[in-house]
């Protein structure tokens, strides 16, 4: 018969992709195996990841509720990572057997209980920090099942960024009943690669702060915070470190604002979740045709025919699916646009330009 994805899940045959996020959020965290220690918990951590992949995918899941699971792994049927052969309609599915590095796609990090927990100093949580995300394209319900709220955030342009809140130690920055005064949040650019956009990384920030000690005197601390950078993620997007900034006296400790920025790149420019390349032709190959190597991401080449056509300054080509991912569907991708940058000569002999004026059109 083969796994039953719908079953794993909990969800209909007809669920949107709204439903299918939801239910492996839920049981995602539920059986995590940072946070799940019984029996079982961690193949069943490993069944949920392989039925979102496949039910998540449009391609996969069409495969599958036509053929099942045999048809969907060419014939393979069995366990978290079988699979093999020629697979109906072309398609062949292997799933890759890291439930973690699914969980780390669709959450930004493979180990949330443990990542989270760790910026609230020693002992797990003594120190009462929150983080922050803030992006548009986060989910809206809490992500890690820890029961704290969501806040709307007013960072960035327009203001349009959501904000996820951790709140590991309770409510802070009260001193018998009084709100304590806070300074302003300091704000660093962190500048990515269109390489790590398209991958995801970790960036780790060592920060230099100044505490207040009990007895009322300062001192400069150092600490390394940690940001995972989910594949996709926007320029713009906020991630916020609370009260881990500079403390003055009788105020709670300002919070850190990292800002992601694109890193300039020498080849190619981000356009949503599209990537533009600029290609250079001489008038002579932009009017009689030529054959141009297209550069990628990943480093490969796409070649790209132009010999049956003229290139306009206008043209553009689009490469399908060589861009960067959508930051809501890491498994798709954008496209890599060509554009075409025409190069006119400075002079030209009479004699050439009576063959011009002979040879093209009016």
């Amino acid at each position: 018969m083969g796994k039953d994805y719908y079953k794993i899940l909990g969800i209909a045959k007809g669920a949107s992709d709204d439903e299918i996020k939801k239910a492996y959020r839920k049981l995602a965290l539920k059986y995590h195996p940072d946070k799940n220690r019984a029996a079982g918990a961690e193949e069943k951590f490993k069944e949920i990841a392989e039925a979102y992949e496949v039910l998540s995918d449009t391609k996969k899941r069409e495969v599958y509720d036509k053929f099942g699971e045999e048809g969907l792994k060419g014939g393979a049927g069995g366990g978290g990572g079988g699979g093999g052969g020629s697979g109906v309609g072309g398609t062949t599915y292997t799933f890759h057997g890291d439930p973690r590095a699914t969980f780390a796609q669709f959450f930004g990090t493979a180990s949330p209980f443990q990542t989270f927990f760790e910026f609230g100093g020693p002992g797990g949580g003594g120190g009462g920090n929150r983080m922050f995300f803030h992006d548009d394209d986060m989910e809206t319900d809490d992500p890690f099942g820890l029961g704290q709220g969501m806040r709307q955030g007013g960072g960035g342009p327009g203001g349009a960024f959501r904000s996820h809140s951790f709140n590991f130690a309770g409510p802070t920055g009260r001193v018998a009943g009084k709100e304590r005064a806070q300074d302003p949040a300091i704000e660093h650019d962190l500048y990515v690669s269109l390489e790590d956009i398209l991958r995801g990384c970790t960036k780790k920030m060592k920060i230099s702060r100044r505490v207040v000690q009990p007895d009322g005197s300062t001192k400069k601390e150092d600490k390394v915070l940690t940001i995972n950078v989910k594949p996709g993620w926007k320029a713009g997007t906020k991630i916020t470190f609370q009260k881990e900034g500079d403390q003055g006296r009788g105020k709670v400790p300002a919070d850190i604002v990292f800002i992601i920025r694109d890193k300039p790149h020498p080849q190619f420019k981000r356009e949503g979740s599209d990537i533009r390349y600029t290609c250079k032709l001489s008038l002579k190959q932009a009017l009689c045709g030529t054959v141009i190597e297209v550069p990628t991401l990943v480093g490969e080449k796409i070649s790209l025919n132009l010999t049956r056509e003229i290139v306009k300054p206008t043209t553009v080509k689009r490469i399908q699916g060589h861009g960067l991912p959508f930051p809501k569907e890491p498994s798709r991708k954008g496209d890599l646009l060509v554009s075409f940058d025409i190069k006119f000569p400075e002079t030209l002999t009479q004699s050439a330009k009576d063959i011009l004026y002979d040879t093209l059109p009016n």
